[in-house]
C-alpha cells in the first residue's frame, strides 16, 4: 500500500509508470467492452491505493482518465456506426449541469462520507446487474407519452429502430451527470443499464452512445476540476492511465462484437459488491 502511495509523488520512477499504464489499459478494455467508461473500476482501486489522498483529487484523476476513455472508445465505435448522435448530443447536455455540481460538492466532502455513499451505489448497480434486466425490460413503464423514434443501421449491416421517451432520458442523464462527477465513477455504469432496460436502446447502441455522452459529461467534471486546482495534484498519474486507456479502449470497441456479455456482467457485478462492501466497512 505505501509502494502505491509513493506513485503519485511529483517524480515517478518508470516501474510506477508502467504500472499505471497497465492499468490503464485494463480499465480501457474493460470499461469501453461493456460501454461504463472504467470509473466504477478505476475509482474503488484509487480508494484502495491512496487511502489518505483527498477525495477531490482522486475524482479529479478518475474523470480525467473517463473522458480520454470515452473519447477514443467514441472514435471506434464511430468507426462502426453504433453511436445514435441524436440522443447522445442532447442527454449529454443534460448530464453538464450535474457534473458542474458534482464536480464543486466533492470539495467539501469528508473521505469517510465519500467512502459510504460510493459503496452504496456500487452495491445498488452489483444488485441491478445481476437481475440482469433485457432491453425495455422497464420501458413500458417509463416511456408512457410521446415517444421518439430512432432508427440506425451499423456498419455491419445490421438495423435498429426503437423508440422511447426523451424526457426520460434527460431526467436519467442529469442524475448520472450530478452522480458520476461527484464519485468520479463516469457514469456509464449506471447510463447502460437505464439506456437498455428504461429506454429500450439496442445494447450495442447502448455502449456506443453512452461513451460518448461520458466524453462530453467527463470533460466537464474535469474542467472544473482543473480550475478548482485539484486536478494539478495528481496530474502524471492521471496521463499515466490515461495513456494505457486510450489503447485499452481500441481492443474494447473490437471485441464488444466478440464477446458475449453475460458472463462479463455477471463478473463485474459479483467484482462491484465485494468493493461497495469493503469500502462502507473499512
Amino acid at each position: 500500500m505505501h509502494y502505491f502511495t509513493k506513485i503519485v509523488c511529483k517524480d515517478m520512477d518508470l516501474l510506477s509508470v508502467l504500472l499505471l499504464v497497465g492499468l490503464g489499459f485494463f480499465i480501457g478494455t474493460f470499461g469501453t467492452l461493456i460501454g461504463a467508461g472504467g470509473g466504477f473500476i478505476l475509482m474503488p482501486l484509487l480508494l484502495l491505493m491512496y487511502p489518505d489522498m483527498p477525495p477531490d483529487v482522486l475524482t479529479s484523476i478518475s474523470l480525467s482518465v473517463v473522458f480520454l476513455n470515452a473519447t477514443s472508445g467514441s472514435i471506434a465505435y464511430a468507426r462502426k456506426k453504433r453511436i445514435d448522435y441524436r440522443s447522445a448530443l442532447i442527454f449529454a447536455v443534460a448530464t453538464l449541469p450535474g457534473a458542474i455540481a458534482g464536480a464543486m460538492i466533492t470539495t467539501v466532502m469528508s473521505r469517510h462520507v465519500f467512502n459510504i455513499i460510493l459503496g452504496v451505489l456500487l452495491i445498488a448497480v452489483s444488485v441491478f446487474l445481476m437481475l440482469k434486466p433485457q432491453q425495455g425490460a422497464y420501458a413500458g413503464k417509463v416511456n408512457r407519452g410521446k415517444c421518439v423514434d430512432r432508427h440506425l443501421v451499423e456498419r455491419t449491416g445490421e438495423e435498429h429502430r426503437f423508440s422511447f421517451n426523451i424526457w426520460t432520458g434527460i431526467l436519467i442523464s442529469f442524475l448520472v451527470g450530478f452522480v458520476s462527477s461527484l464519485l468520479g465513477i463516469g457514469g456509464g455504469i449506471i447510463h447502460v443499464p437505464a439506456l437498455i432496460s428504461l429506454l429500450n436502446f439496442p445494447i450495442h447502441v447502448a455502449t456506443a452512445t453512452s461513451h460518448l455522452i461520458l466524453a462530453v459529461m467527463a470533460l466537464a467534471g474535469t474542467v472544473v476540476h482543473m480550475i478548482q486546482g485539484s486536478f494539478w495534484e495528481g496530474w502524471q498519474t492521471a496521463v499515466s492511465i490515461g495513456t494505457g486507456v486510450v489503447i485499452g479502449a481500441q481492443l474494447g470497441a473490437g471485441l464488444s462484437s466478440r464477446v458475449k456479455p453475460k458472463g462479463i456482467i455477471l463478473a463485474l457485478a459479483g467484482a462491484l459488491l465485494i468493493v461497495g462492501v469493503r469500502l462502507i466497512f473499512a
